[in-house]
């Protein structure tokens, strides 16, 4: 497996410090994929979002793992979701400027990061929204929307989420009937259940890429 690389990609204010982890295989698209929020710690190297881009990466997708705006050596400062969702549009155009030959979009993200990704979405609709433990219903400044197309939506969320609860997943997905995989005894950052994270996000990202 080749080596991932940081790069500098140009965003809208300034550059985004990004991992880039080459896919592996016959590529099949790219994927970007969102770290937890800063204020709290998040950054590009947060386990979950490294374990959803070695599946990716696995399923043939070229993985970008930016530090959104403010964070790490990327410019600008925090914007709550709003300027993250530029920068995440951002590095979607990079990566698929950079691999044109690989048709297929996956837009990711974990807890803040899956907010990014479903506002993100809305702009560039993927053909594989993977949300992880993705914080809906739990913002008061701005809503989350819906996903924009729920058949190409995987979620997985830990059954015993300490800071985004399962409740507030299944309450934004029941209305679109998007299925939530449930980790049983997984906390919100999957400690000790990474191995099934991988594992669900390889076993069903295929078929939700085939919907």
């Amino acid at each position: 497996m080749t080596p991932p690389e940081t790069i500098a990609i140009p965003g809208p204010v300034g550059v985004l410090e990004t991992i880039y982890l080459p896919a592996q295989g016959a590529e099949q698209g790219v994927a970007v994929i969102n770290h937890p929020n800063p204020l709290q710690g998040g950054t590009n190297t947060n386990k979950v979002i490294q374990t959803a881009a070695k599946a990716l990466a696995k399923l043939g997708f070229h993985c970008y793992l930016p530090n959104l705006r403010g964070v790490g050596g990327s410019s600008g400062e925090h914007d709550y979701g709003r300027g993250e969702t530029d920068d995440c549009c951002a590095v979607v155009a990079f990566a698929r400027s950079r691999h044109p030959q690989a048709v297929k979009l996956a837009i990711a993200g974990f807890s803040f990061g899956g907010y990014v990704a479903l506002f993100a979405a809305q702009k560039c609709p993927p053909d594989l929204l993977l949300l992880m433990g993705p914080a809906v219903r739990h913002y008061e400044r701005e809503r989350e929307p819906d996903a924009p197309h729920p058949g190409r939506t995987l979620l997985i969320h830990g059954e015993s989420d300490e800071v985004v609860a399962l409740q507030q997943s299944l309450d934004w997905a029941a209305p679109q009937d998007i299925p939530v995989i449930v980790l049983p005894q997984a906390g919100h950052f999957f400690h000790g259940k990474l191995i099934q994270l991988r594992d669900a996000v390889l076993r069903f990202a295929p078929a939700v890429l085939s919907h």
